[in-house]
């Protein structure tokens, strides 16, 4: 098949727009229009993993960390990046990232550390603003539902558990056209009073264009009347980190031993056990540190992430436990995750797992 069609269904599960603003995920290597017939999946991109991919004959490497961060000067295989980018540049082989949008969507990275540690009850821990919008326009009366179930199917409508969500009142529009309209209904030059129900729809910043359409094509007027409206409220289903609870409380240790046995860590370096039991729970795949207030704010009594500096260990001032279980061990499991996704949905595409352990980060025990 072609690349695009596997990447545009990665984005709609972890759109690009939900990336942060240091992030480069998406294709950054190769063509969209490209045939592919093989994915590896890693989480990082390696010479070993391009490596693997060559011998393999995979023409995709879909990797969770983005290869380049930052615009590169030269290539001439002075850099580990640079070998990466020429090797698969050479060989054909596409290399796409899916980094902190999986991290920032309900259904990746973090909840696969939720579901890891069985924990339940579980919601974003910082959800973002800014990315919902609303959208109001008028349409006649008798066009009204064929209006709403374009502006739901292409995305509108979805606030939290519930789908097709809308606000609707009836009123009178008035419109006169002029000499070359072609009016719904009326006469061009006389001004024509119509029956019309006001539509208010909630819908993802970044599927506008994609509403429009549909809303074009679905509204019966020459020219549609339509508002378009900024939120500042949170998208629930978008955020960094995440919260949920344990089946059963448990004392700090216990909950330590079991985190390193589920997390498979190596190691894990933590803050002044409080003397209290664990039942509420925050995770947050790779450097999670800016998160620390929300965890405590949200009742937080350990919160599980990576890449802890020692001064910043000071910021728990006994509230809650911070363990840190390094920044591979909290997203290895993204892996998995996104082999089952591609897996579930293009049955008949050849997937495999990287057999790299990708870790730069060694411990002597």
């Amino acid at each position: 098949m072609k690349l695009s069609l596997l990447t545009a269904y990665l984005e709609g599960l972890a759109p690009l727009a939900y990336e942060e603003d240091y992030d480069n995920s998406g294709l950054i290597i190769g063509q969209a229009e490209q045939e592919v017939s093989q994915a590896l999946i890693s989480l990082d991109c390696t010479e070993a993993v391009v490596d693997e991919a060559i011998a393999h004959n995979c023409q995709v490497i879909i990797s969770h960390h983005p290869i380049v961060f930052r615009g590169l000067k030269r290539f001439n295989g002075k850099t580990y990046v640079e070998r990466v980018v020429e090797k698969a540049i050479r060989n054909h082989i596409a290399i796409y990232a899916i980094h902190t949008n999986l991290d920032n969507v309900m259904n990746g990275v973090n909840e696969r550390i939720c579901q890891t540690l069985g924990l339940t009850n579980c919601r974003i821990l910082a959800p973002k603003n800014g990315l919902l919008k609303k959208l109001v326009t008028y349409v006649p009366t008798d066009k009204a539902e064929q209006v709403r179930n374009a502006l739901f199917h292409a995305g509108a409508g979805n606030i939290g558990n519930y789908a097709e969500c809308s606000f609707n009142a009836e009123g009178t529009g008035t419109f006169k056209g002029n000499e070359d309209s072609a009016p719904y209904a009326g006469e061009p030059g006389t001004r024509h009073y119509e029956n019309e129900v006001r539509i208010e729809t909630v819908y993802p910043a970044n599927l506008e264009s994609k509403l429009l359409m549909a809303l074009f094509l679905a509204h019966p007027y020459e020219e549609v009347a339509y508002d378009l409206y900024e939120l500042t409220n949170q998208h629930q289903q978008v955020g960094s980190g995440m919260i949920g609870e344990l089946e059963e409380e448990m004392d700090e240790e216990e909950f330590l031993f079991e985190l390193k046995e589920k997390m498979h860590a190596q190691v894990i370096r933590h803050t002044e056990l409080t003397g209290k039991n664990v039942k509420r729970v925050a995770v947050c795949g790779g450097a999670g540190g800016f998160l620390l207030k929300h965890a405590v704010a949200a009742g937080a009594d350990v919160f599980v992430t990576a890449d802890y500096k020692y001064h910043e260990f000071f910021d728990a001032e006994g509230k809650l436990v911070i363990a840190d279980i390094g920044h591979f061990e909290s997203e290895q499991f993204t892996q998995q995750l996104l082999y089952e996704i591609i897996r579930k949905k293009f049955t008949n595409f050849a997937v495999r797992l990287t057999e790299i352990n990708t870790n730069p980060v060694k411990y002597f025990i």
